[in-house]
């Protein structure tokens, strides 16, 4: 992907660097979630390895499905296996499609203050909490993540009216979540000197 500035001449006529357009959802980020002074650490989508896992159960049972009708074939009188095919394929097409927008919908986000997930395809849901205010995190992995090297990472905050964070099927797992069990305790460990 390639970046562009563009570059005008202000009143000395010295030239001026304007930065590239932001994306919709970066513009969520940095007008509605980011506040004044806030340092992103990470940024980071799902893996992509999200939209085959969250798809996999219900095109499992899709699939089940169509191999019945053939299996069955001839229980089931006048049945027309192109239409069965056509459906099959249409529904698991349809999973997908929607697997992927809830992927694109996905952001997760670790400032120096605070950890954030966006997600939602038709009304956004923002997971919010204070790094100093987290009892802990931990690493979860299902044996399908295990399989393509992906994992989600709980975050459990301290307040118990408050629900749980989740990133999930994320990359390098084990790296993302050193990086954020480090950066919380930076932020505790600044919040206690300041105190």
């Amino acid at each position: 992907m390639i970046k562009r500035t563009s570059t005008s001449l202000n009143a000395e006529g010295a030239a001026a660097v304007h930065p590239p357009a932001a994306t919709s959802l970066a513009q969520l980020v940095s007008r509605h979630v980011l506040r004044d002074g806030e340092l992103v650490i990470l940024l980071l989508k799902p893996s992509i390895w999200f939209i085959l896992l969250s798809s996999l159960r219900f095109i499992a049972v899709v699939l089940l499905l169509m191999i019945a009708t053939r299996v069955f074939d001839d229980h089931l009188q006048g049945l027309n296996h192109l239409a069965v095919t056509e459906a099959g394929v249409f529904l698991i097409a349809g999973r997908i499609m929607w697997a992927v927008l809830q992927w694109s919908s996905r952001l997760y986000v670790l400032t120096d203050l605070r950890i954030v997930s966006i997600a939602g395809v038709f009304n956004a849901t923002i997971f919010d909490c204070p790094l100093r205010k987290i009892a802990r995190t931990r690493l979860i992995f299902s044996a399908r993540e295990r399989l393509f090297r992906v994992g989600s990472v709980e975050i459990i905050p301290l307040a118990e009216d408050q629900p749980e964070g989740l990133w999930q099927t994320v990359a390098k797992p084990k790296q993302v979540h050193e990086q954020i069990v480090a950066t919380i305790n930076k932020a505790k460990q600044g919040g206690c000197l300041g105190s």
